[in-house]
């Protein structure tokens, strides 16, 4: 039988929700034992169940199973607390996530805060759970606990944790009041057309791997996908624009222009504000004068006013939009080649998760110079008001310049 990774999973997607619990676990079942070896794996791969659940299923099938009113296995115990709980897991990860370390890129992620603690702070919240199970729940996020003599990480902002804080009630504030919140923050460049191999393994026919280039070195020729991403905290909804020219601030301010006309603006019509959080350097650096100049551009054509809140410096892999966007896009292509422009938007925008995230992506094919210089007039034309809190990181460009009294 020959079915690619991507039918199986087709397949899995368009009949699952058709099925009942022991429905999926024979067709599952049947399917693995039709593929022969290794077939469980790959079709609890392709299908979401784990190859236990596919074995177990094949077994039922080939021990001749007939129709039955009964969901579960004999045996089977009650259903896993977060399909009781619908919300559980994204919560555990917010509360974790301000005091969370690391690269989230990275597949170990880990937190100071007990498990008690969040056991006791999730209960307030409404949901029943116990020490123990949040424990097993991290664990299954790539959380583990370290000792507090394990998070010095070099050179601090002195103001550090105080600028998270702010953040997070600003966050909070905005959401409360229905203002769209989006984390912002360039990808790292991604080689196209080069045949260049993408780290990790996908499904196969036996002998027929994609081939792809022996070595890896630099090569100036190869064009280079610059994706510049905008995840929208509050709707769990990412937009990235897969640039071929430069990183620049018009490129990244031009990505959250395209990520308001084509989801941000349906989802927000009533919107008079947006709140941006983004990393302290790159194209969307605080000290970046045409970003600012580019967001006063934004701010008057959409009538928004905006507010901008700059993570500090050497902390960027904490940005939301790392764990909760970039690092489910790299999984989503571990594995294949990315030959083209095409192959990237294609593969960006098929990104999902068990929570739901919805991912649209676009091709920008616009033009970005590098080198633009603002001058001091043109970035005292921006309408920009710093916050009382560490104004260079912290300010609001609003729609309209404030009207100057005759007098």
């Amino acid at each position: 039988m020959e079915l690619s990774s991507e039918g199986l999973h087709g397949f899995f997607e368009a009949v699952g929700p058709l099925l009942d619990e022991r429905q999926r676990r024979l067709v599952a079942g049947a399917m693995a034992r039709a593929f022969g070896r290794g077939g469980s794996t790959w079709v609890a791969e392709a299908s979401g169940l784990s190859r236990n659940t596919v074995m177990a299923g094949g077994r039922e099938v080939a021990a001749g199973a007939g129709p039955s009113d009964r969901v579960r296995a004999p045996g089977a115990g009650r259903r896993f607390l977060i399909d009781e709980q619908p919300g559980l897991l994204m919560e555990l990860d917010d509360l974790v996530e301000p005091g969370a370390r690391g690269d989230p890129m990275s597949p170990l992620r880990w937190t100071a805060k007990s498990t008690e603690n969040l056991a006791r702070a999730l209960v307030e919240k409404g949901f029943k759970i116990s020490a123990d199970t949040v424990g097993r729940l991290l664990k299954s996020m790539d959380y583990s606990l370290q000792a507090p003599s394990k998070q010095l990480e070099g050179a601090q902002h002195p103001d550090r944790n105080e600028q998270f804080e702010y953040i997070n009630t600003l966050t909070k504030r905005a959401l409360r009041a229905g203002t769209p919140v989006i984390s912002v923050d360039t990808k790292k460049k991604e080689l196209v057309n080069g045949r260049k191999t993408n780290g990790g393994k996908e499904y196969q026919p036996v002998g027929a791997p994609d081939e792809v280039d022996v070595h890896d070195f630099p090569d100036e020729e190869i064009p280079k996908a610059v994706p510049y991403g905008v995840y929208d905290v509050g709707a769990d909804e990412g937009w990235v624009s897969v640039g071929d020219d430069h990183d620049t601030a018009a490129f990244a301010v031009n990505a959250i222009r395209r990520w308001w006309q084509t989801m941000g603006s349906d989802r927000y019509p009533n919107a008079k504000r947006l709140m941006v959080t983004a990393d302290a350097g790159g194209s969307n650096s605080y000290r970046n004068r045409l970003w600012k100049v580019e967001l006063a551009k934004l701010a008057a054509e959409t009538g928004l006013d905006i507010t901008v809140c700059h993570y500090p410096p050497g902390t960027s892999k904490w940005n939301k939009i790392e764990h909760r966007l970039f690092s489910f896009v790299t999984k989503n292509w571990r594995g294949r080649p990315l030959t083209s422009y095409r192959t990237v938007v294609e593969l960006i925008g098929a990104t999902k998760t068990k929570t739901g995230l919805k991912v649209l992506a676009e091709w920008d094919q616009g033009t970005y110079p590098t080198g633009v210089t603002i001058t001091n007039a043109e970035l005292q034309a921006v309408p920009l008001t710093p916050h009382e809190w560490h104004g260079q990181w912290n300010y609001t460009i609003t729609a309209r310049p404030p009207k100057r009294s005759n007098t």
